[in-house]
């Protein structure tokens, strides 16, 4: 079985014009064209079944493009979503008419601005966004104002949190969300507490509605500052923290840890934790539950045991040694503290909240002594 004569001649004239891009329309039969000038659409006459018959369809593309009549190579479906491409391989990835070829340009660190338009022009989609707004250069070329408000509208329609999350820290952390577009994804994070982990990936030193700093004395700051000019990590955490901009933070993480609707919401807030509190452990995640977090860190801050860094701080003073030894168990949170008491990963809503309530009470306890609020 072969196609028609007509279509095959017309789809030989769309290829012949050299398209910038092939998207097909299974559903309506209809091959679209992008070219220079324009689009152009070449609805086909199947003679068998339409599965068959749009094979048919690719493998001619194909073979004109790739010289390759077997459709979309086996060994590039392997690598569609690692990035693994070619930059001169991507125009013609975007000929083929194949949805897994158009992923596998989006995910390529050399795709341009241009070949994201085209990108974009033959699968428009969320995830295909997102991939794009990854890559700084799309993100200052013309097309990265588009996709972020592309993902802006489409959030309202996203069901998975760890999307949502996502198109939030990407909007925001690209810049490309002016002021009002970043109120309203603020004001929506009372409501949609995904929305939230957004904020804490992408600005959390530039938080809407700041909170006071806290006091540090006045010679101790100047001591932690001296330090911290000096290279030492910890105490130019120890500021961060107390800043308007920390206490911030850590309000906005008490927030979310309060009422999380999933165990993905958990999980994304620990990563943060982690990462904000980094320099009090730069061997990474320790895989502990959380009592066993909190006893190490009170060993680690005893002037014993404390490192170079950590003893430079508690020379200055010695009442840092419970804010250091909360940031020591905070930087330590993983799927660890949470395997011990809730390890089916389904569990949500209610029944999560009150199963994971010996793990996130103790990690308010820290974030309350790290916003001053217990002595």
């Amino acid at each position: 079985m072969e196609l028609s004569a007509e279509d095959s001649l017309r789809l030989n004239v769309l290829l012949a014009n050299r398209p910038l891009a092939i998207r097909i329309d299974e559903a309506r039969m209809i091959v679209h064209g992008l070219g220079p000038q324009g689009e152009l659409a070449i609805r086909l006459n199947p003679s068998t079944h339409p599965d068959r018959y749009l094979r048919m369809v690719r493998e001619l593309i194909s073979g004109h493009v790739l010289g390759s009549p077997g459709g979309y190579p086996v060994y590039l479906r392997r690598w569609t979503r690692m990035g693994q491409m070619r930059a001169e391989s991507l125009s013609q990835l975007l000929l083929l008419g194949e949805p897994e070829a158009v992923v596998a340009a989006v995910c390529s660190p050399g795709l341009d601005d241009e070949l994201a338009r085209r990108a974009w022009w033959a699968m428009e989609d969320a995830e295909n966004a997102r991939r794009m707004l990854a890559n700084p250069a799309i993100v200052a070329g013309r097309m990265g104002r588009a996709l972020a408000d592309y993902l802006i509208d489409y959030l309202p329609f996203e069901t998975e949190a760890d999307r949502i999350m996502e198109s939030v820290r990407l909007v925001l952390q690209t810049g490309l969300a002016d002021a009002d577009v970043r109120a309203d994804l603020w004001r929506k994070s009372s409501r949609k507490h995904a929305y939230l982990v957004g904020f804490l990936q992408a600005e959390p030193d530039a938080l809407p509605d700041p909170e006071p700093p806290r006091t540090l004395a006045s010679g101790l700051a100047e001591g932690l500052r001296s330090l911290a000019e000096g290279g030492n990590a910890v105490a130019a955490l120890v500021l961060r923290v107390h800043s308007d901009a920390g206490q911030t933070w850590l309000r906005t993480m008490a927030t979310l840890l309060d009422r999380p609707s999933g165990q993905d919401l958990v999980a994304a807030a620990f990563d943060c934790l982690r990462g904000y509190f980094a320099p009090l452990r730069p061997e990474g995640d320790p895989d502990l539950p959380i009592g066993d977090l909190i006893a190490e860190a009170a060993r680690y801050v005893a002037p014993e045991n404390a490192d170079t860094a950590v003893a430079e701080c508690l020379r200055l003073s010695s009442a840092l040694a419970k804010d250091l030894a909360a940031m020591r168990a905070l930087s330590g949170l993983g799927y660890g503290a949470i395997r011990p008491v809730l390890p089916d990963p389904t569990v949500l809503g209610t029944l999560m909240r009150r199963k994971l309530a010996p793990v996130i009470e103790p990690i308010q306890a820290q974030i309350e002594t790290l916003r001053g609020v217990r002595p």
